[in-house]
């Protein structure tokens, strides 16, 4: 690994290889007996909606068995920064759609490759290779804009829902094992994919040209709509298609997984000529956000110092602020503490409010050990802005730091019904409730975290446990008891279709 090259953080966590196989036994077990055929797979009327072979309720099962799969097989990142901007961008793409309807979930994953994916129920990838590659915030936002119209228009769902005879577990994972066999591992993934019928199997996976021309129309139409540029779709499809020879290992995993033809990239020019260029601004989030995960993209902090000391020295950066954040966030890797410091200061300046220098300057004051320096500055800004999960989870670790983590506790208690998905605020509440003492809401909370990430049974053998626990108070003991019934309640669901108990499998 040369110097000056960004590195991959982390890595799969299990192979392909052993996902596909998985699926395979799995499809062994609930498939009809008889060989697998192109009878027993033929596609289901892409005209008709996917609610007529599916319920709703089914969906959301089958989303949370696709991320269960998604989860143990990618890292995918729990910055709250990082996840904040992604989400809220994909947000404001999902209200401009005529189109889509229903909770959205936009994820980051820890990998350099240029892809991005979008499963059942909403869920929706992005690779942080693809962010950095993305010059415009429009280019960002017409690949969202595009898998959004994916989930809309059900491409993916469509493919695998009238399989009666699946259990909906059996179809998640079939489901991630597609998606992740082009997203991790490409050349495993096919090679299994072969013990599926080969052919058969891949006209499951693959979006047809119908798919992607109807994702381009209606990802172009959303970006219009919510003020980006519409010629940033075709613009981006085709500088990746132009770029290829610069790939050692070939194309990009975004063509691959979203074939780019000149007929596709001329039509998709043609409709975004419909709406006419728009000249709207990136916002300062969006570059904020690539030179953080450019500054964690090197494997060693020196290289990530290296990088932004010669980009600044030689002006070479698209936003100067950006580009000095991400030196401050190389030196505090590399423990420099005092000039991440002097790095910081003159950008709180000029922007007092920005998220992501508030958090970083709260950062830099609890690693210096004066966490009630931390505090004081978070308070009024946290206050002001109550959904801010980046500030609220930076307010709360700094309480905890400062020894008061049942303040800490309230404060995420109080975020998380504004925001209940976040999965990674409820394992923070655990260790702030179980630091205060309370080990049934410790127990409570590390339930919620369990369940949200996948794991329906050890999740309600938390609850029980915590409802055991001495000197329970009333109301507490209340909420525990009705949050378990629920869960025992889709565990009965889950049983009922087929699905076992939910827990991490396979």
């Amino acid at each position: 690994m040369t110097a000056d090259k960004p590195h991959a953080r982390g890595g799969p966590r299990r192979s392909l290889r052993d996902l596909l196989i998985a699926c395979l036994l799995s499809l062994a077990l609930v498939v009809a007996p008889g060989p697998i055929g192109a009878d027993a797979l033929d596609l289901p009327d892409f005209g008709s909606p996917a609610e007529g072979v599916m319920s709703l309720s089914q969906q959301r099962e089958l989303g949370r068995e696709f991320m269960k799969w998604v989860r143990q097989s990618l890292d995918i990142s729990t910055d709250p920064l990082i996840t904040d901007y992604v989400q809220t961008l994909g947000q404001r793409l999902v209200n401009a759609s005529r189109e889509s309807r229903g909770r959205y979930h936009f994820f980051v994953v820890e990998d350099p490759r240029i892809n991005a994916f979008a499963g059942p129920a909403g869920n929706v990838g992005i690779n942080a290779g693809l962010i950095l590659a993305a010059e415009t915030e429009s280019e960002l936002a017409a690949v969202l804009a595009h898998e959004i119209a994916h989930v809309s228009q059900h491409h993916l769902l469509r493919a695998f829902a009238a399989q009666k005879q699946m259990t909906i577990p059996a179809i998640g994972l079939l489901l991630a094992a597609a998606v992740l066999g082009a997203t991790v591992d490409g050349q495993a993934g096919a090679a299994a994919i072969m013990g599926i019928q080969g052919a058969v199997a891949q006209r499951q996976i693959n979006f047809t040209r119908a798919n992607e021309e109807e994702a381009d129309r209606i990802g172009i139409d959303t970006l219009a709509r919510a003020g980006h540029d519409p010629y940033a779709m075709p613009g981006f499809f085709q500088k990746l298609t132009q770029a290829n020879r610069v790939y050692e290992s070939g194309a990009p995993e975004l063509l691959r997984t979203h074939p780019v033809t000149t007929d596709r990239i001329a039509d998709a020019l043609a409709r975004a000529e419909r709406f006419g260029p728009s000249q709207r601004p990136d916002s300062l989030r969006f570059h904020l956000t690539r030179a953080h995960l450019r500054a964690l993209s090197y494997k060693r902090a020196e290289q990530a110092v290296d990088h932004f000391q010669g980009t600044l020295r030689k002006d070479r950066y698209r936003n100067e602020t950006a580009e000095h954040y991400g030196y401050a966030l190389a030196l505090a890797r590399a423990g420099r503490l005092g000039d991440a410091t002097a790095e910081l200061a003159p950008l709180l300046r000029r922007h007092p409010s920005q998220v992501e220098l508030v958090v970083l300057q709260s950062q830099l004051d609890r690693r210096r050990g004066d966490a009630a320096r931390a505090v004081h500055d978070l308070k009024a800004t946290a206050g002001l802005n109550p959904g801010s999960w980046p500030l609220q989870q930076a307010y709360a670790e700094a309480l905890m730091d400062a020894g008061k983590p049942a303040e800490a506790l309230a404060t995420l208690e109080r975020l998380v019904t504004r925001r209940p998905d976040i999965a990674p605020l409820y394992q923070i509440m655990a260790d702030a409730a179980g630091k205060a003492g309370n080990k049934a809401a410790a127990m409570r909370w590390r339930a919620e975290y369990l369940y949200r990430t996948g794991d329906l049974e050890p999740a309600i053998r938390q609850l029980e446990l915590a409802l055991r626990q001495p000197s329970l108070e009333f109301h507490l003991a209340s909420r525990i008891q009705v949050r378990l019934e629920q869960l025992r309640a889709e565990a009965r669901s889950r049983k009922h279709q087929g699905g076992g108990g939910g827990g991490r499998g396979g």
